[in-house]
């Protein structure tokens, strides 16, 4: 029988019927799903009701992003020792201001703004993400505003709140989510209630803060960063102000339209007050978002957040994608991550390959073919890819604040490689339900890193292969997958290339830093498919 169906099939091939086919055509299927795929049943329509599970994410500096069409006029909110450079120039490391307690790069500005980014947003939409995060436009003094004066002010350099709104209210024309940037394991030294408390032992307010001889400058700073006091979280009226009561700062953001919050230093704030901010903020918006910034492991963080920042996994991919971690090592590192952490969390948690803290990966991945593998995986994987503004555009940049330099918008045009790469890589996710919400299952492999991405629906299969070596390397992989029919073809979405199952192994051959992601052809001519009672 098999010798019959693979002489029907290169029958076919020759006269012309399997002529090449969309991987993920759709197909009519007359029989129901198995007893495995009962016991997921629901699970992966809910999945894709939830904007959060495999969103793409565009990350945003906005000072940064866009030049202000109102510079001039808004100059005076730059007093010195503040500067203001040009678009053209590139950030530098500066010296360290003993009086500001800071150095001077975090106060060299570009005078990007809120008013600015709108004008910009054809586009993020046109790269097809679906999320906009914002770093903090809380009021504060350096251009990051990681040094909060008032969380419940918007700086004006960058607007204000009615502009936030504002610009909520633009992306949900879009079809596109906010989410903001919270920082709230500490504020700026110049923060008046800090000033007040620092220098008042009778103020209600030194509860918000830790003071005594212990501490450097008198209270608990933020790995010793002298601008950046700590709040004490352990006080209820700094727990309510941030996230419990009505009028907090999470709660009323969340009610001006913003969709989530991404929680700097999250791994500071501990589990418990964590999980507190991701309840209040559900019972303020249901279906809101809450991603820390956590870098340690990410197993037992969960359900304290509802995603994590996943550093590990980024960490794992770029020294794989530069020769420093094999194949195998690898492997054995995700599929342990993968079967110890809930599939649900993992899906809302966003994986980056660059961001504002670290170097961008044209940067720190300087080969095109491992900085595109290091892409591709990026967007199959499980979780939310983020996506850091310019590197969609091939921007560099090493330790900060290089990597914070201005939008590069005049390398913004169809005949950017790196914005066709990138556009290619969205559309190939939008494309795959699977890529988006579906379960992970290991490929069983000697050289190659591989996964497998599923759902209970065989159309939507995505097998991932990838040759992270400088050398090819030719391999039998097993999908363990029973629904992949027997010599057929599975067709890389990338190239179109074609790779034939036989007897539920393949046989591939991948040059150096190769990557395929092979899908199903489900009807490839003729009016057959091998498909048609498997759905």
């Amino acid at each position: 029988m098999l010798r019959l169906i693979a002489l029907v099939a290169a029958t076919a091939a020759l006269n012309g019927l399997a002529a090449d086919k969309p991987a993920f055509a759709t197909h009519a299927s007359t029989a129901a799903g198995n007893a495995h795929d009962a016991a997921l049943a629901g699970v992966f329509d809910a999945r894709e009701k939830d904007w959060r599970n495999g969103a793409i994410v565009y990350q945003v500096l906005v000072d940064r992003f866009a030049p202000s069409a109102n510079l001039a006029a808004k100059r005076s909110l730059y007093p010195a020792p503040k500067v203001v450079r040009e678009w053209s120039e590139m950030p530098r490391r500066g010296t360290y201001l003993e009086r500001e307690k800071l150095w001077s790069h975090e106060i060299e500005f570009w005078g990007g703004d809120l008013a600015s980014l709108r004008t910009r947003l054809d586009h993020i939409q046109s790269l097809g993400v679906d999320v906009l995060y914002l770093n903090p436009i809380h009021l504060a003094y350096t251009n990051h505003k990681y040094d909060a004066f008032d969380y419940q002010a918007v700086s004006p350099e960058f607007g204000t709140r009615a502009d936030v709104k504002a610009l909520a209210a633009d992306l949900h024309r879009r079809g596109l989510k906010l989410v903001l940037d919270g920082v709230f394991n500490h504020m700026g030294r110049n923060a008046p209630v800090f000033a007040e408390a620092m220098a008042n032992p009778a103020s209600p307010k030194r509860d918000w803060f830790y003071f005594g001889p212990q501490y450097q400058s008198g209270a608990r700073i933020w790995w010793l960063a002298e601008n950046l006091p700590e709040l004490n979280l352990e006080n209820p009226a700094v727990r309510a102000h941030v996230y419990g009561a009505r009028d907090s700062v999470v709660k009323s953001y969340l009610r001006e339209g913003v969709d989530g919050w991404r929680l700097d230093v999250a791994v500071d704030i501990g589990f418990q007050w964590l999980e507190e901010l991701t309840r209040a903020a559900h019972a303020e918006k249901p279906g809101s978002l809450v991603v820390g910034e956590i870098a340690n492991y990410p197993k037992e963080w969960f359900p304290a957040v509802d995603g994590v920042m996943h550093f590990t996994l980024r960490e794992i991919l770029l020294r794989m994608a530069n020769g420093q971690l094999d194949a195998a090592h690898a492997q054995r590192m995700v599929d342990r991550m993968m079967a110890e952490a809930p599939m649900e969390h993992l899906l809302k948690s966003w994986l980056m390959l660059d961001n504002h803290d670290t170097p961008r990966l044209a940067t720190s991945v300087p080969v095109d073919a491992a900085r595109r593998l290091a892409q591709v995986l990026q967007f199959t994987l499980p979780g939310a890819p983020n996506l850091y503004y310019g590197s969609e555009i091939g921007m560099a940049g090493g330790d900060d604040p290089e990597m914070r330099a201005p939008m590069r918008w005049d390398r913004v045009h169809d005949g950017n490689v790196d914005l066709q790469w990138t556009r290619k890589l969205v559309a190939l996710r939008k494309a795959h339900r699977a890529l988006r919400i579906g379960n992970y299952r290991p490929v069983t492999a000697q050289r190659l890193f591989c996964f497998e991405r599923h759902t209970d629906r065989a159309r939507d299969t995505a097998i991932v292969l990838a040759n992270p070596s400088d050398r090819e390397v030719r391999e039998t992989v097993m999908p363990a997958n029973s629904k992949l029919m027997n010599t057929w073809n599975l067709v890389d979405a990338l190239t179109g290339t074609k790779v034939r199952i036989t007897n539920g192994l393949l046989d591939v051959t991948l040059p150096p830093h190769g990557v395929l992601v092979l899908a199903p052809e489900l009807s490839p001519g003729g009016g057959y498919s091998a498909y048609k009672r498997v759905q």
